[in-house]
């Protein structure tokens, strides 16, 4: 009886262990400031396409050639996390990161702008492989979802500001001077992450394949993901274009109420995978996502367009942090890089494959096919979960 106290005491303790400590508190506001930076950029970069003479194909290019870039960097960042340290990899993606988007606006020409982007995406790919592997490192794992929840809550606040204050600033400021301030606020990045104490690294007991470019228990989760960012593709990319031409105003206020769904659902969905697993989790938020596509295939008012706003944060804000912390819990510790790595390149492949393959929809049957495509998208997310995934329950 005794004994069976204790472990109940113990498990107490475990569940309760303290996330909020000095260095997760310092990983969240620097992932805030560069989140707020690259967010600024996600509805200009396609209005700065259009400024350098580009079409709806090459805003899509554009968008994808970033994400690629990103893609491809990921697992070199997965292995220099466990062999070069977390904090080599972090600043020096950060400094790559804040170097390209700085020189954004100095681009005269389109091709000079493609480059600036595959420089972008490699240091994109690397700091943020590196900062989820940072705060996996520094939350109990216990408390692992909820824990992710509140790291991605802080980029989420970054969403919810950053494309409003990028559409307002590019009415009054030259994109010059836009690309510089979000190149500032990635330097704020750089000055707070330099202080976090970092976890050491382990070295692996086993040799590293020749191939070792994804880490296995984290595919089922980064599949699922890739169907659902496969409609953040054609939302960054097209939807302020698809506003205007359909003559809808308050496409700031998507953004805004975008982030403010995906903080709302965020925390909760965290907990909630703690307890009872993604099961209580991607259903709900996969069919939100689901209906959120509907509506804006639709897209009559602007009612509708907050309402979309709405069940897609909702839905991606549950969805996002419960299946990263499924990605990261069943790897060793020395593969928790690697995870997070295959993780986010999923989400890349999904947002690239989304902007370069919408391009060329709207090109041929206008934007509103974009949203049908997206909606079907979500549809083979979910047909897999139940159908293949939904029997690997944790």
């Amino acid at each position: 009886m005794s004994t069976a106290l204790t472990k109940e005491a113990q498990n107490q303790n475990e569940n309760k262990e303290k996330i909020w400590s000095r260095d997760f508190t310092l990983i969240c506001l620097s992932n805030f400031f560069i989140f707020l930076g690259f967010q600024m950029t996600l509805p200009t970069i396609p209005l700065f396409v259009e400024q350098l003479g580009g079409n709806d194909q090459l805003i899509g290019v554009v968008v994808g050639i970033f994400t690629f870039s990103a893609l491809i960097m990921r697992p070199f960042a997965g292995h220099a996390l466990e062999s070069k340290g977390r904090k080599f990899v972090y600043l020096a993606g950060l400094i790559i990161f804040v170097i390209s988007v700085g020189s954004f606006g100095f681009a005269s020409a389109l091709m000079f702008l493609f480059f600036l982007r595959i420089i972008q995406g490699i240091g994109w790919g690397f700091s943020t492989t590196a900062s989820g592997t940072i705060a996996t490192d520094l939350i109990p794992p216990k408390r692992r979802g909820e824990g992710m929840g509140y790291y991605g809550l802080f980029g989420n606040v970054a969403l919810a500001a950053g494309p409003t204050l990028g559409l307002t600033l590019v009415g009054v400021l030259t994109f010059k001077q836009l690309f510089l301030i979000c190149a500032a606020l990635g330097l704020v990045a750089v000055m707070l992450s330099s202080t976090i104490n970092y976890r050491q690294v382990e070295k692996p007991t086993t040799k590293a394949k020749r191939w070792d470019i994804y880490e296995k228990s984290a595919l089922p989760p980064s599949i699922l993901l890739f169907f659902i960012t496969v409609t953040f593709g054609g939302i960054a990319s097209f939807l302020p274009l698809y506003t205007v031409e359909k003559g809808i105003e308050g496409i700031q206020w998507y953004f805004f109420l975008f982030a403010i769904g995906i903080m709302i659902s965020r925390t909760l969905a965290g907990r909630i995978y703690d307890l009872k697993g993604h099961r209580a989790v991607f259903p709900a938020g996969s069919l939100s996502i689901f209906s959120a596509m509907l509506l804006l295939a639709w897209l009559p008012n602007s009612t509708v367009l907050y309402i979309a706003a709405i069940l897609y944060g909702l839905g991606f804000g549950s969805i996002q942090p419960a299946l990263q912390a499924w990605s990261v819990q069943s790897a060793s510790l020395n593969r928790k890089g690697m995870a997070n790595a295959t993780f986010f390149s999923s989400f890349d492949l999904g947002v690239g494959i989304g902007a370069i393959g919408f391009g060329q929809i709207a090109y041929l049957f206008g934007y509103s096919s974009i949203y049908v495509a997206s909606a079907l998208s979500v549809s083979i997310s979910i047909l897999l979960y139940f159908f293949v995934l939904g029997k690997k329950t944790k």
